[in-house]
């Protein structure tokens, strides 16, 4: 990361008692549709790997170039394809039925395995004496999306290749919505290339999915598809007691959101044409989970008393006797 003129500020801090323990410090944007910056803290070209945050970016050549329609997608499918979900039973059984329904299956994937975080689906593997596949990987449903285009392209088997055609149409998005030129990229956990840009360029992404309506265009339209389909499955995003799906369910559709890893977030606000975007410096999910949550707070989407909220922002850190030890909150610029 390159060093900035503008430092980052606190944006999560954790006190036990009376006394501050620890600050996460980080930068964060809000975009309007004209991709200016409407609110920041910290430096807005600090450039920074969007992660997992930006997988609605990665899935728009699945729809501008027709494959999805031609594959018949549903809103389940579009929604996995920006999901960073938990490999429980309804994730995992909807991806293995898309790649059958393509031709494929599991080893045509390149995400790799993936030990189940969602606890019912990783008992149920133990009981079985199973392993995990890459369908559990929180990434196959972007994959499944990719093997979708790839098909639709005639592209060769190592789609996650950077100089594969696919991924080329998925840099082009990336560098048009963002309206930068990407000055490198970065393997993910996922074996996809993760293509940088400034916090800024990654909250006017996101801004423009917040504008983007059905009908005014090829982009545009698959942008607003994308979103629909998140907000119309929270579940199928993230997962049972993830902060994606509980926020969102939170806002009843109003707003979209993804977390990435080390510590990014995104969120795409239609009804004011917002994009947000952030990353904590250290890489902390706890922390990024309460900045968002604050930031959403005080843009007037999110209800500060919603039981999604209280969980991850001014939330009780509770010790293995259930006995509440600390407390994390948002920085004070943020409240």
């Amino acid at each position: 990361m390159k060093l900035t003129e503008n430092a980052p500020v606190t944006l999560a801090e954790i006190w036990r008692g009376e006394i501050l323990e620890s600050i996460h410090t980080g930068h964060a944007v809000v975009c309007d549709e004209r991709g200016e910056i409407i609110e920041a803290w910290g430096e807005p070209d600090q450039i920074i790997f969007p992660r997992s945050s930006c997988k609605m970016i990665q899935a728009l050549p699945l729809l501008d170039s027709g494959a999805a329609d031609q594959a018949s997608l549903g809103t389940e499918q579009l929604a996995l394809a920006c999901a960073s979900h938990q490999g429980a039973a309804m994730h995992v059984t909807r991806v293995k039925s898309w790649l059958e329904a393509l031709g494929y299956d599991d080893s045509d994937l390149r995400c790799g395995p993936q030990l189940a975080p969602d606890i019912e689906e990783r008992n149920r593997l133990i009981r079985a004496h199973e392993e995990p596949c890459q369908c559990h990987n929180n990434c196959s449903g972007k994959h499944a999306g990719f093997l979708t285009l790839n098909k639709h392209m005639g592209g060769e088997a190592e789609y996650v290749e950077p100089d594969h055609p696919l991924q080329i149409a998925v840099k082009d998005a990336f560098e048009e919505v963002t309206q930068e030129t990407s000055p490198g990229f970065g393997i993910d956990g996922c074996s996809a290339p993760n293509f940088a840009t400034s916090v800024h360029g990654l909250a006017r992404s996101m801004a423009f999915f917040a504008a983007a309506r059905e009908g005014t265009g090829t982009r545009e339209t698959s942008a607003a598809r994308l979103v629909e389909a998140m907000v119309t499955h929270p579940e199928l995003v993230a997962g049972t007691t993830r902060a994606c799906t509980e926020l969102m369910q939170a806002m009843g559709g109003r707003v979209a959101i993804k977390t990435g890893a080390d510590g990014v977030f995104t969120a795409i606000l239609p009804e004011q044409k917002l994009g947000v975007a952030l990353k904590v410096t250290d890489g902390a999910t706890r922390a990024s989970e309460c900045a968002i949550a604050a930031i959403l707070v005080k843009l007037g989407v999110l209800d500060a008393n919603h039981p999604a909220t209280l969980r991850r922002m001014n939330a009780p850190m509770v010790n293995r006797r259930g006995i509440k030890a600390a407390s994390i909150k948002p920085g004070s610029a943020l409240v």
